[in-house]
């Protein structure tokens, strides 16, 4: 596994640790790394970003998932598939150099890691959506 699929991996683990524990980002920062081992300064440094991101921008991004998720409010999303959205729209928003196509696809792959089958066909739907808005706007 690539660099950057393990660090976007640990950013769906903090953002999900953050949402289910009503932990703040800076709690999770302390004893998330703490129970991870040793991950690798690249690694780590990817995630912290991704994770720094999506917590400071968390109403925008959670704005536009539900926008772009007909019929979906968040708190009716499963878990790891609402944090997984969160995780990657921050990437769409944070790392503006990385190929929409590469985010997707990431998301994707971890999505049929960690969520059901019909979670992938949902994220992708609402991604490539998200996606399309932010590249109209710059």
């Amino acid at each position: 596994m690539g660099t950057r699929r393990k660090s976007r991996e640990l950013t769906l683990q903090m953002l999900f640790q953050s949402d289910m524990g009503k932990q703040t980002p800076e709690q999770v920062r302390q004893t998330f790394w703490r129970e991870s081992g040793d991950v690798g300064a690249d690694v780590q440094s990817f995630a912290e970003d991704l994770f720094r991101v999506a917590t400071d921008r968390a109403s925008e991004i959670d704005g536009l998932i539900e926008g772009h998720a007909q019929h979906w409010r968040m708190e009716r999303m499963a878990a790891v598939d609402r944090n997984l959205l969160r995780a990657a729209v921050a990437e769409l928003l944070g790392f503006p150099d990385t190929p929409r196509a590469v985010v997707i696809n990431e998301a994707l792959e971890i999505a049929r890691k960690f969520s059901s089958p019909e979670s992938v066909q949902f994220i992708n739907g609402v991604l490539d959506s998200v996606g399309k808005e932010l590249q109209s706007s710059r």
